[in-house]
């Protein structure tokens, strides 16, 4: 009856295991850590999918938008970001609003950051999760110049927003898609997702790859 409630709750593996605890039976999902021998395939597969994206940007998020893993063209478009944000965790979120990371650099920042602080914020209320709500807390509580909260991109915004950032080649535009594994059982595949990075048009393909190129 639990599993089948939590099922019709859509309630996350983690969630399920807190409600299967409480009604007074055991865990039914296990978490393992990513070098589990377990999840070799797991990892397998991140690495494959970040390979195959370049010169698009890729990377391996947890729920907590913590870096698992990114490919070279990530690591590329993050080079200029403060040494103190990309040392582990390294946080995707904290990396793409803070002042000293991508921050100065999205030509559309304001559209950008209420994007992902909705994103945030959503999964924040959804979990209770508490280290995302200080994630939240941390970066609602940036501080930027009036000219970056007001500045926006004059390119059209069609089926998603962008991100829009000034690179040392030009500017580029990316539309992000996420990846998930499909029907997991262990809480740590369930809450895995890469975040794919697309070129919007054929000139950020070109500087993407003139950028990888040049690594």
């Amino acid at each position: 009856m639990i599993v089948r409630l939590a099922e019709e709750l859509q309630l996350s593996l983690r969630q399920r295991n807190v409600l299967l605890t409480a009604g007074g039976y055991a865990e039914m999902y296990p978490e393992r850590a990513l070098n589990d021998p377990g999840l070799q395939l797991v990892n397998e597969v991140i690495r494959t999918v970040l390979r195959g994206h370049e010169p698009n940007p890729a990377m391996a998020v947890d729920y907590h938008w913590n870096v698992v893993e990114m490919n070279r063209s990530m690591q590329m478009l993050l080079g200029d970001a403060a040494l103190t944000l990309l040392e582990p965790p390294m946080n995707a979120m904290r990396l793409g609003l803070h002042p000293d990371g991508l921050a100065s650099r999205v030509l559309n920042f304001s559209a950008w950051r209420r994007h992902v602080i909705a994103l945030i914020k959503h999964r924040a209320d959804v979990s209770a999760d508490s280290e995302l709500v200080a994630l939240l807390d941390e970066v609602q509580g940036y501080s930027y110049s009036s000219t970056q909260m007001t500045a926006t991109a004059d390119a059209r915004e069609d089926f998603a927003i962008p991100l829009r950032l000034a690179t040392s080649k030009g500017n580029i535009s990316l539309v992000t898609a996420t990846l998930a594994f499909g029907l997991p059982r262990d809480v740590t595949v369930s809450e895995l997702a890469i975040e794919c990075l697309f070129p919007a048009d054929k000139d950020s393909a070109n500087i993407l790859y003139d950028l990888v190129r040049d690594m």
